[in-house]
């Protein structure tokens, strides 16, 4: 693994902003200035459920607007994420494998912490460029001073959202009458709204976020409440805003990070999208309304005449949440949110970039959310920092696919590692068409993805190691990880594990180097057994340190 980032300078895309310099002196204008970068996320999208991946129409959710980006840019079909919200997240926002930050699991409201303050994330590299930077929608990467938005490179956040959409029910009595009215107050109390604020300047929580059909954002000029089915309407008001002041500051470049919550479960989708889907179901109708509100923002760059000058990069944070089935998305693959399958990790993507990126493109190299940090920061003339925000050695796990997305020249990467919650070592990892499996998390997963969700169990599965006998997939031939060719195939497989235990040795020498950070959330790991309290010295030691701690498991 090459774990240092090279970021280079492409001659081919020097070359063909030279013809486009020609074509006209608006144009031209436009070469001349950095590019602006608008970075749509939403939530647990399946790779099954929009248009370009034969989801959309045919599946009874028409994604026109999504399938228009996807006729304008490149789409990827083996672009990886992590397994579930917050790593994936925080992997899009560092350039780095979860384990590094310390943000590979999903914390409760009221635990306080997040993303480490000397993280760097996309705003804050962009910022060192010019580029102002802008937030709105779900962060999901701690509740923490330190760890919001506005905290962590960005000029201004609007209408953030700390948590997955579960959080904001816990207090309310209607989705669950038997809590105990003491646990119920301390989620009202520590449960935070949507918040605003600039960098520097203090934060304001402009309402509460409940349930409930209700869109009262302010009370007798106070903050109110507002529903689950409309939070993502203000993320929508919230980019379209930005993007119409943004164009009138044309000498400046921006990037806006819009993260919308669809279609996380609980699906309320908006009344205007209720029963507008095909098969009118919640999660249909809420892939239209997701579809709806980026179609509006891709309208308003146009309207704008921004888009000539954008790189547009839409992505999901995780794998489809199978076993929260019917409120979920759709993967052919292996496995749901929460394992190290396919299904939990290989996810939708599609960049659009006039002029740069050749329309109607399909991708099928090696890239992932990790890689956003470096392209970014190329795209915008940035060299990566050598040093965290406290000027201590920092490495990134990103390379710059500038080259994949202009078409100078292929992808840098070669391998994908995948990990679940607490792992240091990769539960699987893929080198080339190859791909191991030492560690099952979320039981075995079913043969064909979403036909049997009951046995796509994600966190609720055990943990399951192979140990030193992994399982191989050939995902060219086999992307449902269905045959395992290790030992079990006319001409054994065995061989392969020599460059994916070289790469697995290469990412474990730069934990000597660059040691991963504190856990910024833990989940339940299993328990402290009698046997290691008599048998190990650090286990008493711990224990007479910090007490015990029983995390609270999540879900998310």
């Amino acid at each position: 693994m090459n774990g240092r980032i090279l970021i280079r300078c492409i001659g081919a895309l020097a070359s063909s902003t030279i013809l486009w310099c020609a074509a006209s002196p608006m144009q031209a204008q436009d070469s001349q200035r950095k590019p602006n970068i608008l970075f749509i996320v939403s939530d647990d999208t399946g790779y099954g459920d929009l248009g370009p991946y034969g989801g959309g129409a045919g599946r009874g959710m028409p994604t026109p607007n999504i399938d228009k980006l996807a006729d304008d840019g490149m789409t990827f079909f083996s672009f990886y994420a992590q397994p579930s919200c917050t790593p994936g997240r925080a992997a899009m926002q560092t350039g780095r494998i979860p384990n590094r930050s310390g943000m590979t699991t999903v914390a409760f409201q009221g635990q306080g912490g997040g993303l480490p303050a000397a993280e760097w994330t996309l705003a804050s590299v962009l910022k060192r460029g010019g580029y102002h930077t802008y937030f709105t929608g779900k962060w999901h990467l701690g509740e923490a001073d330190y760890a919001l938005p506005n905290a962590q490179g960005y000029d201004e956040m609007k209408y953030a959202g700390l948590y997955h959409l579960n959080a904001y029910t816990y207090a309310d009595p209607t989705w669950f009458p038997d809590m105990d009215p003491k646990l119920r107050e301390m989620f009202q109390k520590v449960t935070k709204g949507a918040l605003s604020g600039k960098a520097g300047g203090a934060v304001t929580e402009d309402f509460k976020i409940n349930g409930q059909y209700v869109d009262t954002p302010v009370i007798d000029g106070k903050e109110g409440v507002v529903g689950i089915p409309y939070f993502d309407g203000y993320v929508e008001k919230a980019a379209l805003e930005f993007l119409d002041e943004a164009a009138k500051k044309p000498d400046e470049p921006f990037y806006i990070n819009v993260n919308f919550m669809k279609v996380h479960q609980p699906n309320m989708p908006a009344p205007e999208f209720e029963r507008k889907s095909l098969s009118k179901s919640k999660f249909a109708d809420s892939i239209v309304e997701l579809d709806t509100r980026i179609g509006r923002i891709m309208d308003k760059l146009r309207e704008t005449g921004m888009d000539r000058n954008t790189l547009v990069f839409y992505t999901t944070d995780n794998g489809a949440w199978q076993d929260v089935y019917p409120d979920a998305g759709y993967t052919p693959f292996r496995g749901t949110k929460g394992t190290v399958r396919e299904g939990g990790n290989r996810v939708p993507a599609i960049a659009v970039w006039p002029t740069k990126i050749k329309p109607g493109t399909r991708n099928h190299e090696i890239i992932g959310g990790l890689d956003l940090m470096a392209t970014f920061a190329a795209v915008g003339g940035i060299p990566l920092p050598t040093t965290d925000r406290e000027d201590k050695p920092i490495i990134f796990d990103s390379y710059d696919m500038t080259p994949v997305l202009t078409g100078s020249g292929p992808s840098p990467r070669k391998e994908w590692f995948y990990f679940t919650e607490n792992e240091l070592t990769p539960g699987a990892a893929r080198v080339g068409n190859y791909k191991a499996v030492f560690n099952l998390r979320g039981d075995n997963g079913v043969t064909t993805g979403g036909l049997a969700v009951d046995s796509n169990l994600g966190w609720k599965g055990a943990e399951k190691y192979v140990a030193t006998v992994p399982q191989v997939f050939d995902l060219w031939q086999d992307p449902q990880e269905r045959y395992d060719i290790f030992m079990n195939n006319y001409t054994e497989r065995t061989w392969t594990m020599v460059t994916i235990s070289d790469a697995i040795k290469q990412l474990m020498k730069t934990y000597v180097e660059y040691p991963p950070r504190k856990l910024q959330s833990e989940s339940y790991s299993g328990p402290v057994t009698l046997t290691n309290y008599q048998r190990f010295q650090w286990a008493r030691d711990q224990l007479g340190k910090e007490g015990v701690n029983i995390p609270l498991p999540t879900g998310n």
